[in-house]
């Protein structure tokens, strides 16, 4: 998992009991069909922009994501999408390897983008025979977060406070004056390259002749 997140606390979300489908009627006739749905719920009246999605797996070989996201520009109802088809999580279904791995689905990796969404549904596949039991475990969703742009030198100059507000910065210029002469720095600086001339000045002379008082005997 990216460090970053690590300071990002998840949502807050209900993870329901995996529902196992099954074919036939469960009252006369059942068989495992290998597929078992994973609803999650996020805070009622909210939606949630999604940075990644982390999870220890539990013998599941495949997984399927889809996201039920709502349009804020249209008051439509929410629509369902897929975001992740059949993703690999066991490399061999009928052997342990990746049975117990943790996994980290960030929201560059989904088929769309993960935004103002509603609901999660993870559709959790396990073909082989060889596991009574499959499910995902751990679940976390941690939301996406816009960074804040960088400030320019006149953002940064208007955001500074007058002394007379801050008695701890007394003794410090007023930031209006600094923010004036700087400009004015920039301004004689942009004179000075236009006007830039090839004479030489001399150390000492004033109009060709030298003060006496600046000469020394050696």
């Amino acid at each position: 998992m990216d460090r970053q997140l690590d300071s990002i606390k998840p949502v807050a979300c209900t993870v329901k009991p995996p529902v196992n489908l099954q074919i036939g009627d469960s009252k006369t006739e059942t068989s495992r069909s290998g597929v078992s749905v994973v609803d999650i719920t996020l805070p009622f009246g909210k939606t949630v922009s999604i940075e990644d999605i982390s999870f220890k797996n539990y013998y599941t070989a495949f997984m399927t994501m889809r996201l039920l996201r709502r349009n804020p520009k249209q008051e439509v109802p929410a629509k369902w999408c897929t975001a992740l088809r059949d993703l690999t999580l066991m490399d061999n279904p009928h052997t342990e390897r990746g049975s117990q791995d943790y996994f980290s689905i960030h929201r560059s990796q989904m088929q769309v983008v993960p935004d103002h969404i509603v609901s999660v549904r993870l559709i959790l596949r396990q073909p082989s025979s060889a596991w009574l039991t499959f499910n995902l475990e751990d679940i976390k969703i941690h939301p996406h977060v816009e960074p804040e742009p960088e400030k320019e030198v006149s953002d940064w100059l208007s955001d500074l406070t007058l002394v007379d507000q801050h008695p701890d910065l007394e003794g410090l210029p007023d930031p209006q004056t600094v923010s004036s002469s700087i400009q004015q720095m920039w301004a004689l600086t942009e004179v000075m390259q236009t006007n830039q001339t090839t004479a030489s000045i001399g150390r000492f002379d004033v109009d060709g002749c030298y003060d006496i008082n600046l000469l020394s005997l050696t």
